[in-house]
């Protein structure tokens, strides 16, 4: 039981954080293409420079997310990536530190959420982008499923049978995730984590404010 309440309690510590740092990666992306002078390049119209410093910084975030969430004993801030792991049998996780862990990263991604609103200059929010229903809800719902199912099945895959290298097996995550993220833009945005995609209708509703998260990570994780 005291084991369940600290991963709980490390859980909601650790999405806090993901949550109020991933949210202003569209902001580093575009600040570090301009600085680099790659905003203009592209092939065939489509930008790939942006495309390769975001999948950079993904990658540097979700690394140090990582030594941060082993540091806090195995903390997770995607409740698909805890429930996907358990449904394979892999950690120490029970129904009963599951039940404790979910609610804990919905807390701790509600934080967070509040906090980058309350630091985020009114001139950038519209540079946080994250989920939004651009479809139907039936298609959106069909959509995310099918991503979910697809990042979490890449992220077992490259754990279980990937390279043994952290470091590239970061990358390949990483890059799986942005790739996933691009596929769903037309459709929902960046989403396939639950911990943070509920947080738009709650917010907007009850601050008026069209509260928009990246995921990429995501999230991914």
């Amino acid at each position: 039981m005291v084991g369940a309440i600290k991963a709980a309690i490390g859980d909601g510590v650790l999405t806090f954080m993901w949550v109020f740092c991933s949210s202003l990666l569209g902001i580093a992306s575009g600040y570090v293409t301009k600085a680099l002078n790659l905003q203009d390049i592209s092939y065939n119209g489509f930008p790939y420079p942006s495309l390769i410093v975001t999948i950079t910084l993904v990658f540097v975030l979700v690394f140090l997310f990582t030594l941060i969430g082993n540091a806090l004993g195995g903390a997770s801030f995607n409740p698909t990536g805890t429930a996907s792991f358990y449904a394979v049998g892999l950690g120490s996780d029970t129904l009963l530190s599951m039940a404790l862990r979910f609610p804990a990263q919905a807390v701790g991604a509600a934080g967070g959420a509040m906090a980058i609103m309350e630091v985020v200059p009114q001139k950038y929010r519209h540079m946080i982008g994250g989920p939004s229903l651009k479809v139907d809800l039936h298609t959106g719902a069909v959509v995310e499923g099918v991503l979910t199912f697809f990042i979490t099945f890449i992220v077992l895959f490259i754990f279980l049978k990937g390279p043994r290298s952290d470091l590239l097996k970061i990358w390949f995550l990483a890059t799986a995730t942005v790739v996933l993220v691009m596929v769903g833009s037309a459709y929902t945005g960046p989403a396939m984590n639950p911990a943070n995609g509920d947080l738009n209708d709650y917010f907007e509703k009850l601050l008026n404010f069209d509260l928009k998260i990246v995921l990429v990570g995501h999230y991914s994780l």
